[in-house]
């Protein structure tokens, strides 16, 4: 039977971020998986590219069991609309799925106390902290680096597209970790330099 994954997308999303790590999914996981849009309606959306995404859900419609959530950046987290999506995350966490943030995404994770006590990064950490106010004390647990994930957790700064695709995958369990760390160096330093991976 497939696994769901759902990727969040706001108006004006970051359609690269989106881009890696769905198709790594489906890619990788050779039929066990599948991936579905979530928005805050079920009306066409545009990405910071131009392009027109119609999601499959809106968030009240998206289905409950799903085996990871991951919420694409972009510029919409500070809006309402990003609201709409609480109730997925909390979903998420209280049935131990996967949860993953990326760029301004991860922010909004934090605005939600999701990253208090797991090892997380972001943007920025004055920008997290910025953002995410006094619901975020979790300044201990954060880390300069591309991507982090604790457990379930994954999180990434926004030039991280690449590496929030591959702890993503491995959270899932999408694949064995060698074949996915194939695909993420023949992505990351291109056909001259990494081996081919094998599908």
């Amino acid at each position: 039977m497939e696994k769901t994954v759902l990727l969040v997308l706001l108006d004006q999303y970051a359609d690269w971020e989106a881009a890696y790590v769905a198709s790594g999914i489906l890619a990788l996981g050779q039929g066990r998986f599948r991936v579905k849009t979530v928005s805050a309606a079920r009306e066409s959306i545009r990405s910071l590219g131009g392009l027109t995404t119609l999601p499959d859900y809106d968030a009240p419609s998206a289905p409950a069991d799903f085996a990871g959530l991951l919420l694409i950046g972009g510029t919409s987290w500070k809006s309402a609309a990003a609201q709409c999506v609480k109730p997925l995350v909390e979903s998420a966490l209280q049935n131990g799925r996967v949860l993953g943030g990326i760029c301004a995404a991860s922010a909004y994770l934090g605005e939600l106390g999701v990253l208090n006590h797991v090892r997380h990064t972001s943007n920025d950490l004055e920008d997290l902290k910025q953002r995410a106010g006094a619901a975020y004390t979790g300044e201990a647990n954060y880390l300069r680096r591309q991507a982090v994930r604790d457990g379930g957790i994954v999180t990434a700064n926004g030039t991280a597209a690449l590496e929030f695709a591959r702890e993503a995958l491995l959270a899932l369990e999408a694949a064995p970790e060698s074949k996915i760390d194939e695909w993420y160096n023949f992505h990351k330093l291109g056909c001259y330099e990494a081996v081919m991976p094998l599908m």
